[in-house]
């Protein structure tokens, strides 16, 4: 192809684009003035929808502040709960971009432990520079993420699969690389950018988690970037159609998984100063229940960053609220859990009831 034709490609695709672009605006805009002329100026109904989590945020925070005042309605016990739950935002954040585009990655929570393992062996085994080592540890979470997207778009094996056999493959990985004990003695610069240094109260660690939950939100909302992994999650055979390149944007979606999912394990391990070779994998129930209680907030009907914001806390604030009553450990996995399937049902009514891909 000579390089007037390639030119000639690139200007056509850009225009498909730019016209699937301008059809999704001119959608969004039918429904928001449908929506203003049924309700008069305001629609109660969707109101309700995109804020009700927010509500029931602060319902909760009363209801559990009325048994246990002294705990509950403490600024001390929010600014511990905010910092010590960054890194589950960071993993949410990472399994939320392969979600929109319609795969899923079980892998992240095993390539947060792996990032924490060999963020320690490097820095406190081998002596390398913190810096470095964080460096390397966010490469090789972006090479797990491309591991993943070859089996899934090469041979055409479902996410769930390969990504579940990822998970699986690291979790060994993990317990080879450590002798199956706990690493400790990370550098104390790592600790202090994550866990000492304050802003209000609040571990720095948690400005991370924010600045990252904005700058997807952006990309999600405001670039083709973000448009195009909506198009893909949406119908990948209407995307291919339109001239989008579907396999890139779910490698991309993958790669960036892996690498944000490596950053979550930078934070654990930043928090705690040591590295251990399995309690990561307990952030993986947690991160899924987020997603998609997420999906039923802010933007409902579809993952989105600031409603997996609000959704890590409101379950953060659900069980710190159970610890501070003094019921059983149990009751976590027995929240966790009923929330997953209560945010997933309650997200496939606001999609109509459309089977899950």
């Amino acid at each position: 192809m000579s390089e007037g034709q390639s030119d000639d490609s690139i200007a056509a695709y850009e225009e498909r684009i730019e016209a699937l672009e301008a059809k999704l605006r001119a959608l969004e805009e039918n429904v928001a003035a449908s929506a203003e002329q049924a309700g008069h100026g305001f629609d109660w109904k969707m109101w309700g929808e995109r804020y009700g989590l927010l509500i029931a945020w602060g319902v909760m925070i009363l209801i559990l502040g009325s048994v246990k005042p002294d705990q509950m309605f403490a600024w001390n016990s929010y600014a511990t709960m905010l910092g010590s739950n960054a890194m589950v935002v960071v993993l949410t954040l990472a399994l939320m971009i392969p979600l929109t585009s319609g795969d899923f990655d079980l892998s992240v929570a095993s390539v947060m432990g792996l990032s924490s393992m060999l963020l320690a062996v490097l820095n406190v085994k081998m002596g390398m520079p913190i810096g470095g080592a964080v460096v390397i540890v966010l490469l090789v979470g972006a090479v797990v993420g491309l591991i993943n997207a070859f089996f899934i778009l090469y041979f055409g094996v479902h996410s769930l699969i390969v990504t579940l056999g990822t998970g699986y493959f690291i979790n060994g990985l993990i317990l080879w690389v450590s002798d199956s004990a706990t690493i400790a003695g990370v550098s104390m610069g790592l600790v202090n950018a994550v866990i000492l240094t304050r802003l209000f109260g609040i571990p720095i660690g948690f400005y991370y988690a924010l600045a990252l939950t904005l700058i997807i939100w952006y990309v999600f909302q405001h670039t083709s970037l973000g448009r195009r992994l909506l198009f893909v999650g949406r119908g990948r055979e209407v995307a291919r159609l339109s001239g989008v390149n579907v396999d890139r944007v779910r490698a991309g979606a993958l790669m960036a998984s892996g690498t944000i999912a490596a950053f979550a394990g930078v934070l654990y391990t930043g928090m705690r100063g040591a590295a251990d070779p399995s309690s990561a994998l307990a952030f993986l129930l947690p991160a899924f229940a987020a997603a998609f209680l997420g999906s039923t907030a802010i933007y409902p009907g579809k993952f989105n960053a600031l409603g997996a914001f609000v959704a890590v806390f409101f379950l953060s604030t659900g069980i710190m609220g159970l610890n501070f009553l003094g019921v059983d450990s149990f009751v976590q996995n027995l929240f966790y859990g009923g929330g997953l399937v209560i945010a997933v049902s309650i997200s496939q009514l606001i999609r109509g009831r459309r089977p899950m891909d």
